[in-house]
């Protein structure tokens, strides 16, 4: 069995694969260091999870992982810059490694190092593996990841680097042999984004050195001049000014909240301004893909909004319709699916 785990800032999720890739359990604690909440199938109870470290042990007690013969834990790690670019066992040099990343990921990566250490206390003969976020988009060419800055600047890793590469990954395992050539892949949650896909490699996505760039989010600007951020870091501080950009924008900042099931159901001149500016730009900025791929042969929507939104995909599609008539798909998003399946591969090899 894999145990797969994704560490946030304030909660723990894993799952539990065996080699077929069936997910046999899950399980999740929220609120971390404070009034947390134990989630298994579907029981729920109170817990105090003072770190992650004990949010993992109790998650390891409440899935019986003993009867279950673990043969590894399997990590989603979000940034892994310039050369982690494919997974990996963990090792003290990996840990160095993804830790000088933490700098390009601070919301992130600090809290994935800390599932690991969580893993090591716990299981200590338990092999480790990661899987990073960015790796999918390595495959795009320096044209398409480079800012146009002095190379003193570009130095210190500012480039374009693209998330959700695994649900991009696992969204082109899906297709197997029916891949299609060129292939514009939105990947539409709370967090958005698209990515071009030519011959199953990343040749661009709308995410850039974070992932506030690119598509409008549930609170999350997406794309947006940087004179305009300086100008509310001038106005509200740094660290103001990277709340409101990261929570207080995107479909909240527009419309009131960042459910799209609920903007879509609301009658108000905001809700509806909201629904169309996230479908305009993410057609927008859909043109852009297609002419890094050099044209387009289908489409496919996956992330809880493009699987679940059929209006929104319509909506992306009609600003589309000048394209002509080309085949969309709907693929269910399945990111741990994609790390366990790494792990798998990685412990084959070894």
């Amino acid at each position: 069995m894999i145990l797969v785990v994704n560490a946030g800032s304030s909660s723990v999720k894993v799952a539990l694969f065996d080699a077929t890739l069936t997910r046999r359990a899950t399980g999740e604690v929220t609120e971390i260091g404070g009034k947390g909440l134990l989630k298994t199938g579907t029981d729920r109870s109170p817990i105090r999870a003072t770190d992650h470290a004990s949010a993992l042990a109790a998650l390891i007690i409440a899935l019986d992982t003993a009867s279950h013969a673990l043969t590894a834990a399997a990590h989603r790690i979000v940034h892994g810059g310039v050369r982690l670019t494919a997974p990996a066992r963990v090792t003290p040099d990996l840990i160095a490694q993804i830790a000088a990343c933490n700098t390009l990921a601070p919301l992130h990566n600090p809290h994935n190092l800390a599932g690991i250490a969580a893993i090591a206390d716990a299981l200590p003969d338990l092999p480790q593996c990661v899987s990073f976020d960015t790796a999918f988009h390595a495959t795009n060419p320096v044209i398409a990841t480079t800012y146009a800055l002095p190379a003193q600047e570009t130095a210190k890793g500012i480039r374009r680097y693209g998330f959700h590469g695994l649900s991009y990954q696992g969204l082109v395992q899906s297709f197997g042999a029916a891949l299609p050539d060129r292939l514009l892949a939105f990947h539409l949650g709370n967090g958005a984004s698209l990515c071009a896909i030519k011959a199953g490699k990343s040749v661009t996505s709308s995410m850039g050195y974070s992932p506030l760039d690119g598509l409008v989010m549930g609170t999350r600007t997406g794309q947006i001049d940087g004179m305009a951020v300086l100008r509310l870091a001038r106005d509200h501080g740094i660290d103001g000014a990277g709340d409101i950009l990261n929570r207080h924008s995107g479909l909240r900042g527009l419309g009131g909240t960042s459910d799209m099931a609920q903007l879509l159901q609301t009658d108000s001149d905001a809700a509806r301004f909201a629904v169309d500016h996230f479908c305009y730009w993410a057609a927008r900025q859909a043109g852009s893909a297609i002419v890094a791929m050099g044209g387009l042969d289908a489409v496919a929507f996956t992330g809880g909004i493009g699987e679940n939104a059929g209006e929104i995909r319509s909506r992306i599609m009609d600003h589309l319709a000048f394209l002509g008539k080309v085949p969309v798909h709907v693929i269910a998003a399945d990111e741990e699916k994609q790390i366990a399946r790494d792990a798998l591969t990685l412990l084959a090899q070894h």
